[in-house]
């Protein structure tokens, strides 16, 4: 007799397996997802497979730290990647959250993208995450030099912004 295949694993939406082995490390997840256009990262607890969000951000606060409007269509982007991690980063060590294990669900890691731009943001918040050197984008990317406009002044405006709150 054959089973069948959950709808959501049917969608690519949730591998069990995975789910089920975050779960068991009784630790808070933090959830990195992409969309068309922002980049969103919560912090979640679960309690029983109910999993609460305790605190979550999109790349659209960064527009508070001193992003420019005209610049709203790179909110997914490399820099806002992680400028994303290095906000969400610095609020948990602010409000001395437990660490967090990064749960990125389906999404393909592939080296030098969004997510290890986003994982590097995390890191230099200052949150203890293992990760592999060379897996990080270049620190010219990651400053915004690849961008049509050269963003690497805004960049270090933005970062000291998100240290001073």
């Amino acid at each position: 007799m054959r089973r069948t295949i959950k709808r959501r694993r049917r969608e690519a939406k949730t591998d069990y397996l995975a789910r089920l082995k975050l779960l068991k490390g009784q630790r808070p997840r933090l959830v990195f997802r992409k969309t068309n256009k922002y980049v969103i990262a919560q912090y979640t607890t679960s309690i029983a497979a109910q999993d609460s969000v305790v605190k979550g951000i999109t790349s659209k606060d960064l527009l508070k730290y001193g992003w420019p409007k005209e610049m709203t269509g790179s909110l997914k982007s490399i820099p806002a990647s992680y400028l994303t991690g290095y906000l969400i980063g610095s609020k948990i060590l602010k409000e001395k959250m437990e660490t967090p294990i990064v749960d990125l669900g389906m999404i393909k890691t592939l080296y030098k993208t969004k997510i290890f731009a986003f994982i590097n943001g995390l890191i230099d918040a200052g949150l203890e995450i293992s990760c592999k050197e060379e897996a990080f984008p270049e620190e010219e990317r990651i400053k915004g030099s690849s961008m049509k406009e050269d963003f690497t002044k805004t960049f270090e405006v933005i970062k000291s912004n998100i240290n001073k709150e």
